[in-house]
């Protein structure tokens, strides 16, 4: 039996092939996706998580250069899934790019090992406190890794899940049961790769090798690569369908081209035909973002299909298809707002890491000395703790307060984790304080080459911070994820996550901007700068406390966009509808 695909011609106006029915392999797939995606997340997130301590302990980079760098790297990595969706969609498919992207990661991944294991590709190490930087020639070689890497994120983070559930038949009952098992699989993996990658793989990069440390990630990322295209044959390869950035072009320019008209006329004919093969739902005309609705208006010179469909989208728009559109349109300020709150989450996954280094990271009784880039995984455990917490405890007994199926909307949870994240960096603030006071008042334990003395501040006390921190990331990150997820239309899910994606690379260059203009206005002629390479000399609780006054400053923005959103299919219903008690509708298949 053929299956009918709806695409769209030069012109916009819709077309139908007939391609060969898809094969769902399902459950058969899934030690090959699943294990792609094991192997895959231990060699990228072993590689990035002590990247930090990597470019300031070897290539003896400055505090300020190196988050820079790393705040740069995230942020276009996280950018690039943009390129990977649109070259995904609109032409080579999931599997191509997965593929060319996974031998690029591999191949950024031996270029760093290299950096680590050839004495030439390195800087000298330090003597006693003459450090010397890396040459122009190691910097390039080492950037030269640093875009591989980029090109790799940028085709996986954006097509993995999409892959993964690829596999199995979205209209069937067990197909629907084994996507949501994948993706209850798909977050144990990065959970388990993170809980190896902050403690045996970070160890062994601390206090064994280098060279090893970044071995292990690289061959397990080889073992990736190996196990997705030994199950080649197996796979459902689902062809692209066109990039939905064109539907949200055509509303434009449609607009643009019928701006003169008036919407508020008698005569006034707009076009409301619904494709009968359409997989979205169908959506109620909306006032909001009113002037987007000229694009449906119908003039003697547009052109019509039999069918009752525009003969050309980019003149003439269907108000389903304006509709779909504002619904990405009117995410953007919430997107805004996500941008500051993830600048929270940054300072935490890279300061923090400073604060490590000067504090006393003994567990005692014994000598063990716990790595500095491990005391992230506290964050990632809190986070892991809350949600059964969350779903179990907390969500049921909301539910007997609100009468909603979760307990609060969306952009209830996302504003309580934006409060959450105030608290998080007044704590970090506060630990900061206590840190350098001790550095000065108390004996210090030690000296941390290219840093200063340790203090003899316990590094427990990173542990509150980074646990808060967890709990914020609990309501607003997961809440963010589900937002954008269940707002876009059906057929842009893969744009949605690349558009989140795009707001942390957002954060990450605004973090570096921050610290930049941080660092060139805060030094005087008495005091140190207040992001120095010592801690002890620094005042980084300043630099957390300006962070609190932005997320003050974001939250009072972002209580205002969510009172003005309205959720997808309430048409001009207020924004407090919860989505689980909204009437949808689809259309046929």
């Amino acid at each position: 039996m053929a299956l009918k695909v709806e695409g769209m011609g030069i012109n916009g106006d819709e077309k139908v092939e007939e391609v060969k029915e898809l094969n769902y392999r399902g459950v058969k797939a899934m030690p090959y996706v699943i294990g792609n995606e094991t192997f895959e997340k231990l060699g990228t997130i072993g590689t990035s998580t002590n990247l930090l301590v990597y470019l300031t302990t070897v290539f003896n980079m400055k505090s300020i250069s190196a988050t820079n760098l790393i705040n740069v790297f995230s942020g276009t990595c996280n950018f690039g899934t943009i390129g990977g969706a649109f070259l995904s969609d609109t032409y080579f498919g999931r599997y191509k790019v997965l593929g060319t992207a996974s031998i690029s990661s591999f191949l950024g991944m031996l270029v760093l090992t290299l950096t680590a294991a050839v004495t030439k590709l390195h800087p000298h190490k330090c003597v006693d406190t003459l450090c010397e930087g890396p040459t122009p020639w190691q910097m390039t070689f080492l950037l030269s890794g640093f875009v591989f890497l980029i090109i790799g994120a940028s085709g996986i983070r954006p097509c993995n899940l999409a892959f993964g559930a690829d596999q199995f038949n979205p209209n069937t009952e067990s197909g629907q049961r084994g996507i949501a098992s994948f993706f209850n699989w798909y977050y144990f993996t990065f959970t388990f790769a993170m809980m190896v990658s902050l403690t045996i793989i970070v160890y062994v990069q601390a206090n064994i090798n280098w060279a090893i440390g970044l071995g292990i990630p690289t061959f397990l990322m080889f073992l990736s690569c190996a196990v997705f295209f030994i199950g080649t044959r197996i796979y459902v390869l689902v062809p692209p369908e066109g990039s939905p950035l064109t539907s949200i072009f055509q509303v434009l320019v449609a607009t643009i081209k019928k701006r003169k008209l008036d919407l508020e006329e008698p005569s006034v004919s707009m076009l409301d035909h619904v494709s009968t093969k359409s997989i979205n739902l169908k959506l109620p005309y909306t006032n909001q973002l009113r002037v987007l609705n000229k694009a449906a208006i119908i003039t003697p010179n547009d052109e019509m299909n039999p069918d009752g469909s525009s003969g050309n989208r980019w003149t003439l728009c269907s108000i389903q298809q304006i509709e779909e559109v504002k619904c990405v349109i009117k995410t953007v300020p919430i997107w805004l707002s996500c941008i500051i709150y993830n600048v929270s989450i940054n300072q935490m996954q890279t300061y923090t890491v400073f604060q490590a280094l000067q504090s006393d990271r003994r567990l005692k009784p014994s000598s063990f000395e716990v790595p500095a880039a491990s005391y992230t995984v506290f964050q990632m455990l809190a986070l892991t703790i809350w949600i059964p917490i969350y779903d179990q405890i907390i969500v049921p007994c909301l539910r007997r307060i609100t009468n909603k199926r979760q307990g609060i909307s969306l952009l209830q949870r996302i504003g309580v984790g934006m409060g959450i994240a105030i608290f998080t960096m007044l704590v970090a603030a506060l630990v900061e304080t206590k840190r350098r006071d001790l550095a000065h008042s108390q004996p210090t334990i030690g000296f941390e080459k290219g840093k200063g003395a340790i203090s003899s501040m316990s590094g427990y006390w990173l542990i509150f911070q980074l646990m808060v921190a967890g709990l914020s990331e609990g309501f607003a990150v997961i809440g963010f994820v589900e937002f954008f997820y269940k707002q876009f239309p059906e057929n842009m899910k893969s744009f949605a996550g690349s558009f989140l994606f795009c707001g942390m690379a957002m954060s990450s260059y605004l973090s570096s901007f921050l610290i930049s203009i941080v660092h060139r206005t805060t030094r005087d002629g008495v005091s140190r700068n207040w992001l120095a390479q010592d801690l002890n000399e620094a005042k980084l609780d300043h630099f957390y406390y300006l962070c609190t006054g932005l997320e003050v400053l974001n939250f009072i923005y972002y209580l205002i966009v969510a009172k003005w959103y309205k959720y997808k299919g309430t048409g001009d219903e207020p924004a407090d509808v919860p989505l689980e008690d909204m009437t949808t509708h689809k259309h046929v298949v």
